[in-house]
């Protein structure tokens, strides 16, 4: 499946490959994302998911709006102590199965929002 969208600067997820993202010329299973850079990602388990392991997308400047999480197959909610620790932060946190955050990321970037995303590979 393709993904289309209007052009942003940065990463563009462009479709699914197997369990993975195609972003660019590369393939992804688990993918770390912002307006800057893609990135493999081999993620915990959700229920493990916390703050060290986004660290990568914690550090962008400026902060992102929010981190958009694919949850792989279905949506799975985060751990409460992560979305504490984001709002801590000031970074809200949106969570969907991973291929809705993989075309969320596409219309969210076509209107130049400045997000990050954490996605987990598509089980």
């Amino acid at each position: 499946m393709e993904v289309k969208r209007a052009s942003a600067e940065g990463p563009v997820i462009s479709g699914f490959s197997g369990r993975g993202f195609r972003v660019d010329e590369g393939v992804y299973e688990g993918l770390l994302i912002t307006p800057e850079r893609a990135d493999g990602w081999t993620p915990p388990p959700i229920a493990e998911l916390a703050e060290a392991d986004l660290a990568p997308l914690l550090g962008l400047d400026p902060r992102p709006e929010f981190l958009l999480l694919g949850t792989g197959k279905t949506l799975v909610r985060p751990p409460r102590a992560l979305i504490d620790a984001l709002g801590a932060r000031g970074i809200g946190i949106e969570a969907m199965d991973s291929r809705a955050a993989a075309r969320a990321w596409g219309v969210l970037r076509a209107e130049l929002r400045w997000i990050a995303g954490a996605l987990y590979p598509l089980d």
